[in-house]
């Protein structure tokens, strides 16, 4: 990763290549930009989640503490700069003011579907706040994250497909919350061996769980008790997310069910390890991803 200088400026064409390519290299529980998606707005997806990837690469790089920040505002210098003169909403074509075929590409998916700058500068923020805050006090303060890490996403989502309005924005936060949280329990190893602890610390306290213990993989009951207590949680989350699907076009539908019963899949799959994330890190299997495909194909199929 090179941070965001860039030469010599990318051609259109060449922006929306690097973005696709960008966005089918990262493994998620499922694709990202998945075939249900219509073929029109496949691009501006690829767009949206080249942009999430690579700022949270940025934020994730070899580097010093004090470079990764820099790094992050120095790409968020350059988000402000699409909007202020290079081609935002009603900005115009200055070519010249942004060099990052992320940009470049994105440049027009802003412009279509008149998306705002907040969730942009939200998701860099976020990346941020986990150079600063390893650890969270509150689920409150977790909360706080996650609407800047993962709720953002959501939205772009909903602006691509037309579907930007308050009601569609609260009940996505839900499931964008809830798939944040997932990845936190799916990933509490991972995310250990990186420093960060994002299990509230008051919720540590309460079931008597120690980072000592958290350090050494202990599974007992205590763990059980708080890792139920954080799955029950985020099912919360998702359950109430789920009653976006009526509220949007059938060509979205599926994805949104997909996310949704994806992550609580790997919540299923936690409780059915026994909690013990340390040893095996939960996931879902092609058989149990074909499942989840055919059902939401079935329940758009009958109009559910």
């Amino acid at each position: 990763m090179s941070g965001v200088a860039w030469a010599p400026v990318p051609t259109l064409a060449e922006a929306r290549a690097y973005c696709e390519r960008l966005a089918r290299s990262h493994y998620e529980n499922f694709t990202v930009v998945s075939a249900f998606f219509p073929k029109a707005r496949r691009q501006d997806m690829y767009n949206v989640y080249a942009y999430c990837r690579y700022s949270d690469d940025l934020g994730d790089e070899e580097l010093g503490q004090g470079d990764r920040h820099a790094a992050l505002e120095a790409w968020r210098g350059e988000v402000r700069r699409l909007y202020e003169g290079g081609g935002g909403v009603g900005a115009g074509a200055d070519a010249g003011a942004v060099r990052h075929p992320i940009l470049v590409a994105l440049r027009e998916t802003i412009d279509r579907y008149a998306i705002p700058a907040a969730p942009f500068e939200d998701l860099i923020t976020a990346f941020q706040m986990d150079q600063r805050r390893p650890r969270w006090e509150t689920f409150d303060d977790l909360r706080h994250y996650c609407r800047h890490s993962a709720d953002p996403v959501g939205r772009l989502v909903l602006h691509v497909f037309e579907e930007a309005r308050p009601e569609t924005f609260a009940l996505s936060d839900q499931t964008c919350t809830g798939l944040q949280l997932a990845n936190f329990w799916q990933d509490v190893k991972v995310d250990l061996e990186k420093g960060r602890v994002y299990i509230p610390q008051e919720d540590l306290r309460r079931f008597e769980y120690t980072e000592k213990d958290l350090a050494a993989g202990v599974v007992d009951d205590r763990w059980r008790a708080l890792m139920g207590f954080e799955v029950e949680r985020a099912r919360g989350f998702f359950r109430e997310g789920l009653k976006l699907l009526p509220l949007v076009r059938r060509e979205l539908r599926v994805d949104l069910e997909l996310f949704s019963r994806g992550g609580l899949s790997i919540l299923d799959a936690i409780e059915r390890g026994g909690y013990d994330v340390f040893r095996r890190r939960p996931s879902l299997g092609k058989p149990r991803k074909a499942w989840l495909v055919l059902r939401a194909l079935v329940k758009l199929k009958l109009g559910l």
